[in-house]
Formats: structure tokens, C-alpha cells, sequence
């Protein structure tokens, strides 16, 4: 997808596995969670391009360079009865932002939800990310106010998942 000559919007290719790192770790500069990212690059080739493909990504460049990114895998709808498409993370380097780019990744991944007869695009937005809100509400979205997300990290997630289940 080209929205004009200088920026390219294309699906993420094994070698640019440590770009994409790049970018993520810039990601977590901006939410202030640097201290969070805990993975490498390697494991991230790997989810994006070994035998089970966990993940997908696209780049957005300009001029040659990486300026942004959109990571997302597929999730489903039983209401709908249809895949969709959970989008993990977005981002634009901020000397990109305001230039169409993180428009052209959303609208991307909206194509490739069409193409694939998905039933819904869906992402989370950080509470106190005002300027992120704004601007996915002027792409369409709404922000659902009574879905929360919930989590199991670390030691909890090794305990629940040690727990026996007893068949009867």
C-alpha cells in the first residue's frame, strides 16, 4: 500500500525482525515501560516467522526507513462466529506522527480484516493516552468503557497453570 512516494506500508519479512525490535522497545520508551520489555529480538523472529506463527506485523517506511509499526495476531468472535483480528501494538516514531502514517497502518490492517472475512478489528488504548483516543475515535472506533482487560503474568500464570484438573 502506497499513500503517496514516500511512505510504504508492507508486511514485516524475516529480516526485519531487529528493526521491529527496534521500534517495540521504542514503544515502551513512549508508555514509560522500558523496564518491561523482558524478550529479544530472536524470540521475536521466531514468533513472527518459525513453524508456529504466533504473531504478524507490518512496517510502514519512509525513504527507506522504518518509522512505525502494527503487531497483531488473530483472535474470535463466538457471537459473531468469525476470526478477528486483535491488533497488540501500534506505533509511529514521534517525529513521524501527524503525517498520515498511523492511519495508513490502521487502515491496512483493516483491509487485511476484510480480505480475511474477519468479523472485527479490536485493540486496547492506555487510560491516560488522550491524544491515541482522539485519534481512534476519528478512524471510527469506539472505546468500550465496560470491557476491562484481565491478566496472568509470571509466577501467577506458572501457578494456575500447575493447578490438576480432576476428571471425573
Amino acid at each position: 500500500m502506497t499513500l503517496h512516494s514516500n511512505l510504504i506500508v508492507r508486511f514485516a519479512e524475516p529480516t526485519d525482525y531487529s528493526v521491529l525490535f527496534q521500534l517495540i522497545q521504542g514503544l515502551a520508551e513512549y508508555e514509560k515501560l522500558s523496564h518491561a520489555v523482558t524478550g529479544n529480538a530472536l524470540e521475536l523472529k521466531e514468533h513472527l516467522f518459525g513453524s508456529h506463527k504466533y504473531i504478524e506485523a507490518v512496517l510502514a517506511e519512509s525513504a527507506g526507513q522504518a518509522v512505525g509499526f502494527a503487531l497483531f495476531f488473530h483472535n474470535y468472535s463466538t457471537f459473531l462466529t468469525k476470526p478477528g483480528i486483535y491488533l497488540e501494538d501500534l506505533f509511529v516514531l514521534p517525529q513521524y506522527r501527524r503525517q498520515g502514517i498511523g492511519k495508513a497502518l490502521l487502515t491496512k490492517l483493516a483491509q487485511i480484516a476484510v480480505e480475511r472475512d474477519c468479523g472485527r478489528l479490536e485493540w486496547s488504548v492506555l487510560d491516560w493516552n488522550e491524544s491515541a483516543k482522539e485519534f481512534y475515535r476519528n478512524m471510527g472506533a469506539s472505546i468500550l468503557d465496560d470491557w476491562q482487560i484481565c491478566r496472568v503474568t509470571g509466577d501467577m500464570l506458572t501457578q494456575l497453570g500447575a493447578v490438576k484438573i480432576i476428571h471425573n
